[in-house]
Parts: C-alpha cells; sequence; structure tokens
C-alpha cells in the first residue's frame, strides 16, 4: 500500500486514505509492519469510511509500535471522526490531537 507520507525527525505522519475499511484497514496493518519508524501519527482528515476493521487496525498498530518502544498518535479536525472516537471509547486509548503538527510535537 503507498500512502502519502511525511517525515518529521524521528516521527512519520502518515495520511489515512478516504476509506478505513477491511480492505484498506488490512492494508495499513501490512504498512505499519513494513516501515522503520515507530513514532507515527496517522492524520485522519481525508477518512469519510471507517468501519470495525480500520477501528481495530488503529489498536493493533499501536500494540504493535508500542512493543517496539514507539507509538501510534492519530490527529483530525473532523468532527465526525471525532466523534467515531469517543463513540467508540478509543478516544480513551489513543491520543487524539486537533492537528497533525500538534500530535508531532507530542513526541518531544
Amino acid at each position: 500500500m503507498n500512502l502519502s507520507t511525511e517525515i518529521f525527525g524521528d516521527c512519520m505522519v502518515v495520511h489515512a486514505p478516504q476509506d478505513m475499511g477491511r480492505e484498506q484497514a488490512e492494508r495499513f496493518t501490512n504498512y505499519i509492519h513494513s516501515v522503520e519508524r515507530v513514532q507515527i501519527v496517522l492524520d485522519l482528515d481525508d477518512v469519510e469510511q471507517i468501519d470495525s476493521a480500520g477501528l481495530t487496525s488503529l489498536i493493533d498498530a499501536q500494540e504493535e509500535l508500542r512493543a517496539l518502544g514507539g507509538d501510534l498518535k492519530v490527529s483530525t479536525a473532523s468532527a465526525v471522526n471525532r466523534k467515531i472516537l469517543e463513540i467508540t471509547r478509543l478516544d480513551r486509548q489513543l491520543e487524539v490531537y486537533e492537528s497533525v503538527i500538534d500530535a508531532v510535537k507530542s513526541y518531544r
């Protein structure tokens, strides 16, 4: 899977695809396995659809990165995506930031 990414020091920002359904979730998980960085910010601003497989992939990625000494943090200015994270209570497990910059700064 080719995802748009940016590097800020030791942190990589991954821009999620518009659809985070089962197929994309599997590809995202495989992508996380293939990168060498362990401090990752996932930008959900462009996500228009996310299902349970997509949400599960966030938790799986976070667990894998934490086992390697890193973490997964989420950024989204989208009120809809923030509400989904709140309803599923993933906002209690994942650190969620309003902007990519705030999420990247949190690693310092």
